[in-house]
């Protein structure tokens, strides 16, 4: 089973009341099937759990504790149940788009309320049972991220090849009424949700408003591994543009109506379009950061506020690798750091994508081999540094499974992640690391990953 206890946390409530192997059947009487039942039931300050020991023994322990306070208990898996893959094949998939031989989890598609609810992952709603809808209005799951695309059923059908794919606005309007908060996204493809299509899905989601809190909409992204696949097209600057005034407007009439824009373009779409980033204030709350929508004005707002917080700078020479979106914008940070102290001395590379093509322009899909390929004999200074999103945290590796200290050493420069926060950004401009931390790969490593600066 799933939900067996893999290991307690020292000084925990449960330290001395469980062990691993025990399986925790219920929680004040409710039954304990996954990480959401663990999280909601366990809230409250005073608990009876009942656990199961591998010997199918079962006995009662009853726990005082804050409300919201964590039990400790660390789990076999994630979930404490098995990830649901997605039931869909769409159209403009990223991983139908994926070749041959990359680390095995690249191929996974989830769809999942719970990775939705506890990491913000998308869901479609097309595998969601009627239990499971009514689960989420009972414990109040939310807010949940929901792919969206088109809200005429045809259309959504179409795209998602899914013959359930019409039936999501009728899920979505039964969350809207149970208080449930959704944010959602749009994958625009050119000739197929656009234009026409996309002004009724706006106008469908936001009449669920407050529900349906924020809508993203995204230009759709295209490998050169498209063989065989559905014929789809790029967003041209022209088109870009077209769409962003599209979107704009009616954010206008929402503003207006509602006290919200709800609707926002991704980042993507303004750098195709040869626009500006809008201003901070029209970004509201900054909802969807981690779809890309306005992460890049963000950067800048907080690199400016820390730049005026910085004191010196070390004046060692390094590197910028990043994606051809973010390039720009490197640039000009580089440059305001540099009128602000004249002894930096930077420089930015930007890394075409060759591995997927180079209409992915975003550095999270930059892989080690281009990166490698790219800045081989380069002046990079003495230090490189890249983003964060360029790696697999866990494992600290690129997705064609590069280590972090593989491209280190092929580059024969210490090279350090830095997260998509204008804060860190300037640190490293000036001359403050981040310590880089990374799994150990044998017995005889060291768990941090440290460069010798003299």
């Amino acid at each position: 089973m799933e939900n067996v206890i893999k290991s307690i946390d020292t000084g925990s409530r449960m330290f001395h009341h469980a062990s691993p192997g025990d399986t925790v059947v219920s929680i004040n009487g409710n039954p304990i099937r996954d990480v959401l039942d663990y999280k909601f039931y366990s809230y409250d300050r005073r608990l009876t759990v009942v656990l199961r020991s591998p010997d199918g023994k079962e006995r009662t322990v009853k726990i005082r504790k804050n409300e919201g306070e964590d039990l400790g208990l660390n789990f076999e898996s994630y979930l404490m149940d098995r990830p649901r893959s997605c039931a869909n094949n769409c159209v403009f998939c990223f991983i139908d788009q994926l070749p041959k031989g990359m680390r095995k989890t690249m191929y996974f598609k989830d769809d999942d309320a719970r990775l939705s609810f506890l990491l913000g992952n998308y869901v479609t709603l097309t595998n969601f049972s009627p239990r499971e809808v009514q689960r989420i209005m009972d414990l109040r799951i939310s807010p949940i991220n929901i792919s969206v695309h088109a809200t005429d059923p045809e259309l959504r059908t179409k795209m998602l090849r899914n013959p359930r794919a019409g039936e999501s606005l009728e899920i979505m309007k039964r969350f809207a009424d149970a208080g449930i908060t959704m944010n959602c996204q749009i994958v625009c493809c050119p000739g197929l949700n656009d234009g026409e299509q996309l002004d009724r899905s706006m106008r469908d989601l936001a009449a669920l408003w407050p529900g349906v809190h924020s809508v993203s909409i995204v230009p759709v992204g295209l490998t050169r591994f498209r063989d065989g696949l559905y014929p789809l097209e790029k967003f041209t600057p022209e088109h870009s543009l077209e769409t962003i005034r599209q979107v704009t407007r009616f954010g206008d009439e929402c503003l207006e109506k509602y006290g919200s824009r709800i609707f926002w373009c991704g980042d993507e779409m303004y750098l195709r379009a040869g626009l500006e980033l809008p201003s901070d204030e029209f970004y509201e709350e900054y909802t969807q950061l981690e779809n890309g929508i306005g992460m890049l004005r963000l950067m800048e707002t907080e690199f400016r506020s820390a730049l005026d917080l910085a004191e010196s700078a070390d004046g060692v020479p390094f590197s910028i690798a990043t994606g051809a979106a973010a390039a720009p914008l490197m640039r000009k940070l580089l440059q305001m750091a540099a009128d602000r102290f004249p002894g930096i001395r930077g420089e930015v590379y930007e890394i075409r994508n060759d591995f997927f093509g180079h209409d992915i322009t975003v550095a999270g899909l930059t892989t080690g081999t281009d990166l490698i390929g790219q800045l081989k004999d380069r002046d990079l200074g003495e230090r490189l540094f890249i983003s964060k999103t360029m790696l697999r945290q866990d494992e600290m590796d690129f997705l064609d499974d590069i280590t972090l200290e593989e491209a280190s050493r092929r580059l024969g420069i210490p090279i350090y992640p830095v997260g998509e926060d204008g804060f860190e950004l300037c640190d490293a401009f000036t001359g403050i690391l981040p310590e880089v931390k990374l799994p150990k790969r044998n017995e005889e490593e060291t768990e941090y990953y440290r460069y010798n600066q003299n």
